[in-house]
């Protein structure tokens, strides 16, 4: 049997970790929010060869969940330099009408010398009806206290990257 004094503070810290993240991949899964109102015409994803504008399809990014404001402001623009790149049309008003809406989750696990941010994507009809998740982990360095702390402008900028392809791969499926 194992008891807890036999376990070293490394392990503790991981076991916390998983179990956290465990925790917020759950939240994710759970039952839906009520869907989020979309006006206007709801466009299909564009046909290749197209730009995204000429179909008129549009994204708009809600407020991210479990980063702090300086982290999600960061990540907001990574995400609208990475949109205009891929061709990828971002509304970017509060409450503005668009084709899809994309619930934002993140949540950072570290320890001294090494961290991770997770991070969850979903794209969301006008009846608030998930159609793609994109997700993934960030490595980052390391960090005493608040794990925020190590997540640098190069790992946002991997995590908006990586996110607008696999959206603009989607798109052009």
């Amino acid at each position: 049997m194992l008891s807890f004094s036999s376990l070293n503070s490394h392990s503790v810290l991981r076991a916390a970790a998983g179990l956290l993240l465990l925790g917020f991949l759950a939240a994710c899964q759970s039952s839906p929010q009520p869907p989020t109102p979309i006006s206007g015409p709801v466009t299909a994803p564009s046909i290749a060869g197209q730009s995204d504008e000429e179909n008129g399809v549009t994204f708009a990014f809600e407020p991210f969940t479990g980063a702090p404001g300086n982290i999600a402001d960061e990540l907001s623009e990574y995400i609208g330099r990475e949109a205009r790149r891929q061709g990828i049309t971002l509304v970017r008003r509060v409450g503005a009408a668009a084709t899809y809406r994309v619930n934002g989750f993140l949540a950072a696990t570290g320890q001294p010398s090494n961290g991770t941010v997770f991070y969850v994507f979903d794209i969301v009809d006008a009846n608030g009806s998930r159609l793609k998740r994109i997700s993934g982990t960030e490595s980052t360095g390391g960090a005493s206290g608040d794990p925020w702390q190590a997540v640098s402008s190069s790992t946002l900028s991997r995590i908006a990257t990586r996110s607008m392809v696999e959206i603009e791969a989607w798109l052009n499926r």
